[in-house]
């Protein structure tokens, strides 16, 4: 007789737990691997209790093959040392502006912040996550800068904005493996040196080399909204123009944000504006939580705010209207034998059972979603893609809003019956099954003929 005591139970447990996790952050170990983020934050976070954990993150980052431009601001370094030199500094609309007298102190902040953010990440102690770790990390005159100039009268003398970005040096850089940081300073071509918004630094980096993300670290979880009953909501996805504007769709922006925290305000505004010049995606996380960069990143939730376009491309529900442009879609399939005719009557009937992707007014792709909630199976059907846009990942996208609209309905798993894309479904996390498995109603309405393949997948 064996007999398992409570500790190596437990172990079993966190050891399965352990698995199921890696198996879920996999795609997106996947998708990530290779592709260009830009990390910006301000100075408090080098200063945070925090920051170990933020390099960690960093460094695990790099070892998936993510590449890594780093973008750090030095406002509290900055305020730091003009307070113990007994200097006074003066803003304008939200600027800092830096005489003669005070540059001295921008260029000792940077250039300190910057060592230490170097440092940290050359470390590789042992039994610490930053063992052999190994990181490379490139620094040095990536921007150009002019002068801000004269605005209402004022002069923001060696305060700047970003003319030109040395695109070419950091891909080659990024090429080799190397993170790059920048700071928030810029020279220009008659040797000047400029003092430069971090945010502003950031989002001119992700805009020029066409940054698949833009991530900011900022002192609150994402992005405050005002929707009239709870003052502090943090919406999962905002659209570049609402964040330009102001306002979502339907709750506001919170009024205060920028007399709370000037930091937020400009992120908000370099966020928006790199969204509109070409960068994918852009991410609001707080710094303040461990592990938000790999929670934002590897989970299918994250834990920020998601900024980006307006869809050029929605995945939603079907309508009524759309019954034109799914039987326009599905029709050949049908007339090929590789789906089981519809007719338009039935298809009006059934039509809010559909999901399709609408590409620019054209529905691409859909798919319908029969439920059997007393068997806790839904059967995934009539799932096509537009010739012209396969190999676009439509079917991914296709599928996954189909998972998530099966988990909201309390399913445990889907089915799909096929005769030609076995091996698509396969790919996606599908089981072949027999057609005993089926829920009885399916068996008995099941076509001997067709001779379908049944393929099931568990709904995580």
């Amino acid at each position: 007789m064996v007999v398992r005591s409570e500790q190596s139970s437990d172990r079993t447990v966190s050891d399965l737990k352990f698995v199921e996790w890696f198996h879920q952050t996999s795609p997106y170990i996947n998708q990530h691997r290779g592709k260009t983020f830009v990390l910006a934050f301000g100075g408090e976070v080098t200063e945070s209790e925090q920051f170990e954990h933020i390099v960690h993150d960093i460094a695990l980052l790099n070892g998936l093959g993510i590449r890594l431009i780093i973008v750090h601001g030095i406002r509290p370094q900055i305020e730091a040392r003009l307070e113990q030199a007994g200097q006074q500094t003066e803003y304008h609309l939200g600027r800092r502006v830096t005489t003669m007298d005070l540059l001295p102190a921008v260029i000792d902040a940077a250039g300190a912040s910057r060592v230490v953010i170097e440092a940290a990440l050359s470390m590789g102690l042992a039994n610490s996550p930053m063992s052999g770790a190994g990181i490379r990390v490139h620094s040095g005159n990536l921007i150009t800068a002019k002068p801000l100039g004269v605005i209402d009268g004022v002069d923001y003398s060696h305060t700047g904005e970003v003319r030109k970005i040395d695109r070419l040096s950091i891909a080659q850089q990024l090429a080799y493996g190397n993170i790059v940081l920048i700071s928030p300073l810029g020279y220009s071509l008659t040797g000047e040196v400029f003092n430069l918004c971090y945010e502003e630094v950031a989002a001119e980096v992700a805009v020029s080399i066409q940054a698949d993300k833009l991530l900011f670290l900022s002192s609150k979880e994402g992005l405050e909204l005002d929707n009239r009953v709870r003052r502090e909501v943090v919406p999962s996805e905002m659209f570049a123009s609402s964040v330009i504007q102001g306002h979502d769709e339907r709750p506001q922006l919170n009024s205060t944000i920028a007399k709370e925290n000037a930091s937020i305000s400009a992120i908000l505004s370099a966020a928006g504006g790199a969204c509109q010049r070409g960068v994918g995606r852009v991410h609001v996380l707080s710094y303040q939580r461990v592990g938000a960069l790999l929670l934002e990143l590897f989970t299918r939730d994250g834990v920020g705010t998601m900024i980006s376009m307006e869809r050029y491309e929605t995945v939603r529900y079907a309508c009524i209207d759309d019954v034109g442009g799914v039987v326009d879609l599905i029709r050949p399939l049908e007339e090929q034998g590789l789906l089981v005719r519809r007719s338009r009557e039935r298809l009006e009937q059934e039509i809010q059972q559909f999901t399709v992707i609408v590409r620019d007014g054209v529905i691409v792709a859909a798919a319908a979603l029969y439920p059997d909630e007393e068997s806790g199976y839904g059967e995934l059907a009539c799932f096509v893609v537009s010739d012209q846009y396969r190999g676009q990942q439509k079917g991914e996208k296709l599928l996954t809003s189909i998972e998530r609209r099966a988990r909201g309905l309390g399913l445990k798993q889907l089915f799909v019956l096929t005769t030609r894309t076995a091996h698509w479904f396969v790919e996606h996390g599908f089981k072949q099954a027999a057609v005993e498995q089926l829920p009885v109603a399916r068996q008995n309405t099941y076509n001997m003929q067709r001779r379908s393949k049944v393929f099931v997948k568990a709904l995580i």
